[in-house]
């Protein structure tokens, strides 16, 4: 007979706790250091409290924790274990519910190793590791545009100052020159990584043909993509896709007391959010084209300007989605005439 076996994890930077659970009550399993060692010690414990006479299947449990659960997941996947991660905000509100008020490492390992066990979420595959790499590349790409917009607003600033020192000034300069070069070779590891992962390459030139997709942000929408379908395991919607876009609206009405303005929920991915945004805006001032005949449409009947914007970023994911799960170019004519 086979079972399935949640185990918890509680992460943090130097260690994490394991709780697991086999029924529905947690017990604790230990707290190890987060680092290799500390993953075998780990499994050796976990082995050990299987039964020989019985096929286990390790569902492991944990909550994103600003990246210190990385290394972990991945050593999860090599030992062919399941992985969810569950949104935070969600486990927390389903402890809550439970009647648990207290919040502690321990606590909160036992805790998502009994929400496994009674909730049972879907298991997540492996994101690919180039897309893995690219999404690091796009990062750093975002931190070194960032970085360079406050150097060139400094060297702005001091121009306006009357007796700025001329060595300021050329710290500045030098660190505008490094930060330039230091993007270019980003973006050229970019270029190379993608001539070398053909399949890539292609998903990207087939989500430029959407309406209010560029080159500026083709790259990051496939890498939400791929992060889409290896959390869902390939069985996702368009729907779950835009909720975990923080892209979903949100009401509150309760009778004819409670009543506040629909918004959106903003649960999502604050980097790709804010990027749809911008695809959005930049898309809806086309003469012409499927997406500006939505806005139109939208602002015709009356709805205002960041809700149609925020209408419009919904609308281009829905469409990146359809055409990465089918693999075909996108339609413009079929989209104008609906």
């Amino acid at each position: 007979m086979t079972q399935i076996l949640y185990i918890g994890s509680d992460m943090s930077k130097a260690y994490f706790d394991v709780a697991l659970c086999p029924e529905r009550k947690a017990s604790m399993l230990g707290e190890y250091p987060n680092k290799e060692q500390g993953y075998q010690e780990m499994a050796q414990e976990l082995t050990a409290e299987i039964k020989s006479d019985e096929e286990t299947i390790i569902h492991l449990i944990v909550e994103p924790t600003g990246g210190y659960e990385k290394q972990l997941v991945a050593f999860a996947f090599e030992q062919g274990w399941r992985v969810s991660l569950p949104n935070p905000k969600l486990v927390r509100d389903w402890a809550k519910g439970m009647g648990v008020r207290a919040k502690n490492d321990h606590l909160d390992s036992r805790t998502l190793a009994e929400y496994g066990a009674i909730c049972q979420p879907a298991p997540e595959n492996c994101l690919a590791a180039e897309v893995a790499g690219l999404d690091t590349l796009l990062r750093r790409r975002e931190d070194l545009q960032q970085m360079l917009r406050e150097e060139k607003n400094r060297l702005e600033a001091l121009e306006y100052k009357p007796h700025a020192s001329s060595a300021a000034k050329r710290s500045v300069g030098r660190m505008i020159e490094l930060l330039e070069e230091e993007l270019e070779q980003v973006e050229a590891a970019m270029k190379e990584l993608l001539d070398q992962h053909t399949d890539l390459k292609a998903q990207a030139r087939l989500l430029l043909t959407v309406s209010g997709i560029g080159p500026k942000t083709v790259l990051i929408i496939l890498v939400f993509l791929h992060r889409w379908e290896a959390r869902t395991a390939g069985q996702g919607t368009a729907k779950g896709l835009v909720a975990f876009a923080g892209l979903d609206p949100q009401e509150r009405r309760s009778g004819d007391s409670v009543f506040a303005r629909p918004t959106i929920s903003k649960m999502g991915c604050t980097f790709t959010r804010h990027k749809l945004y911008l695809a959005a805006k930049g898309g809806v001032r086309a003469r012409s084209g499927p997406l500006r005949h939505f806005y139109d449409r939208l602002r015709g009947r009356g709805k205002a300007y960041d809700l149609a914007l925020i209408a419009a970023a919904r609308k281009i994911l829905v469409w990146a989605f359809a055409i990465f799960s089918r693999q075909v170019p996108f339609d413009k004519s079929l989209h104008a005439a609906a």
